[in-house]
């Protein structure tokens, strides 16, 4: 359990980080998410040749979680243009948390113990206030932002699971979480050259190529540190505490892109955080 809940942990300040270059950029959103997850496809594309592939057993679910990954990022990218970072960035993926965890029990038969139920709903209420008040489209895409988190997390944790049934070393959780990454490369580039976006990525490159490179990998290894961590413990366990990136983006919000409301984020951050603790300790 100690090594999931480091995982995950780790997990949440690399998707904090890489969100926050995302809704920095000068560049269109969707192009800079093209942009990283392609390179991070591509790097992932070279390490797993490198490494022997993976067992057949979990393409399936690569396959389904690049395809979800599509949506994912062009919600994402509006979402980021229409509302605030500390709003948008919590109520995306408390919902998804809030789905997977769900998904998890019912779908996956992950244990449902009644301190994790409230550990969650914990979480929940701090996201909820770390959301605020906010309306309209922002909301909307934000909850599908959500939405296609919570069916990606699926898939990757039952990808995951079936490459361990295959193999137990972790080669085949690092090569799960590679071949995701591709296949995520692979549908975002389809759907880019059908909008006839690759001039478009390729100026984007061309003037930010080492961010966009060191935000692939930081997603790329996000993703892999998820994936091993669903081995060592419950979809819910894992998606809730690598929720914890909220409280991150809560703060910088407030400190750095000068948000505001201070007051509420932080008493936000104070109820996600008991939750977290409650999760840690009661709900494992």
């Amino acid at each position: 359990m100690l090594t999931a809940t480091l995982l995950a942990l780790g997990a949440a300040v690399l998707h904090a980080g890489w969100n926050l270059a995302v809704k920095q950029t000068r560049h269109d959103r969707f192009i800079a998410l093209w942009a990283q997850f392609g390179i991070g496809g591509v790097i992932a594309f070279v390490v797993l040749a490198a490494t022997g592939g993976m067992p057949s057993q979990g393409w399936k679910w690569a396959v389904l979680s690049g395809c979800v990954h599509l949506p994912y990022c062009l919600l994402l990218s509006r979402a980021y243009g229409k509302g605030d970072f500390s709003q948008v960035y919590p109520i995306a993926r408390g919902s998804g948390a809030f789905l997977a965890a769900i998904g998890g029990i019912v779908l996956l038969g992950d244990d449902a113990k009644p301190w994790t139920i409230v550990a969650i709903v914990t979480i929940a209420c701090g996201l909820a206030i770390l959301a605020g008040r906010a309306r309209g489209p922002s909301v909307i895409t934000a909850l599908g932002v959500g939405v296609s988190i919570g069916a990606y997390t699926l898939f990757d944790s039952e990808g995951s699971r079936m490459t361990q049934i295959a193999g137990s070393d972790i080669v085949h959780d690092v090569g799960y979480g590679l071949a995701t990454a591709i296949m995520t490369a692979v549908s975002l580039t389809v759907y880019g050259v059908a909008t006839r976006r690759v001039p478009d990525v390729r100026a984007a490159l061309r003037i930010d190529w080492a961010k966009f490179t060191l935000a692939g990998i930081a997603s790329l290894v996000t993703y892999t540190l998820v994936l091993v961590a669903v081995r060592y413990a419950s979809v819910g366990y894992v998606a809730a505490l690598r929720e914890s990136s909220v409280v991150l983006a809560a703060l910088i919000g407030w400190k750095l892109l000068g948000e505001g409301n201070a007051r509420r984020r932080l008493t936000a951050t104070c109820v996600v955080l008991a939750g977290l603790i409650l999760l840690v300790t009661l709900g494992r």
